[in-house]
C-alpha cells in the first residue's frame, strides 16, 4: 500500500512533467471509445492502447460479461454503456476478452462454484446459457473459449437500444478484441470470416 500512496502523491507533478494539463479536464470528459473488458488486473486499456487520460471511456467486469438488457433492472454495466452512448457518444465500442481468464474458463469448464455464489450468480445470470463450452480440451489460455465469448457478449451488447440505434445510423463502430496476457498481442475479431487474426 505504501508504493500506492507514494505513487498517487506524485501524480499530479507527474503528470504536470509529461505535458499534460489536468486542468483541461474541468470541462467534461470526450473519449473517443469505449473500453469494455475483464477486471483482471493483467489488462490495462491504457497501456494496452497507449491511451491517454480521457481517451478512453473503461467498463470492466468479471469476464468482461455484459449484461442482457433489461430497463426493469438495472445494473451499472447497463448505465455506463448507455451513458457512453448516448451522453459521450463514443464512436467505437472495444470489447476485449483475454487469455487465461477465470472468469470464462470457470465457465467452459462448468466449474463448481458454491463456494463462490456472487460470482456464480453473476455468470449464470449473465453469461449465454449455453456458455463458451463445446471446445473439449483447451489449454490453459482458454483462448477459444475466451474468443467465442467476446463475440457473444459483443452481440448482448447489440440488443442495447441506444447501440443498436447508434450502429444502425453509423455513428458507433462495434470490435471484439483478444488479448494475450502472456504475450502481449492483441486480435480483432472479422465478423466476416468468423475468425481471429492480429491487429
Amino acid at each position: 500500500m505504501r508504493q500506492l500512496i507514494d505513487h498517487a502523491r506524485a501524480f499530479p507533478s507527474r503528470c504536470g512533467g509529461a505535458g499534460r494539463d489536468l486542468r483541461s479536464f474541468e470541462g467534461g470528459q470526450k473519449p473517443s471509445a469505449m473500453f469494455i473488458t475483464c477486471s483482471d488486473s493483467r489488462v490495462v486499456p491504457t497501456l494496452l492502447t497507449d491511451s491517454d487520460p480521457g481517451e478512453l471511456f473503461e467498463m470492466r467486469t468479471a469476464g468482461n460479461i455484459v449484461p442482457p438488457y433489461d430497463p426493469d433492472v438495472p445494473t451499472s454495466e447497463m448505465a455506463t454503456i448507455e451513458y457512453a452512448v448516448r451522453v459521450l457518444e463514443v464512436s467505437d465500442i472495444i470489447l476485449c476478452g483475454h487469455s487465461h481468464c477465470g472468469a470464462v474458463g470457470a465457465l467452459a469448464r462448468g466449474d463448481d462454484l458454491r463456494t463462490l455464489p456472487a460470482v456464480r450468480g453473476w455468470l449464470s445470470r449473465c453469461a449465454p446459457p449455453d456458455g463458451p463450452r463445446g471446445y473439449g480440451d483447451f489449454g490453459p489460455d482458454c483462448e477459444q473459449p475466451v474468443q467465442s465469448h467476446a463475440v457473444a457478449q459483443l452481440n448482448t451488447l447489440r440488443d442495447y437500444p441506444c447501440v443498436n440505434q447508434a450502429v444502425r445510423e453509423g455513428r458507433l463502430g462495434l470490435h471484439a478484441w483478444y488479448y494475450e496476457v502472456h504475450t502481449g498481442a492483441v486480435q480483432i475479431h472479422d465478423p466476416f470470416t468468423g475468425t481471429f487474426s492480429s491487429l
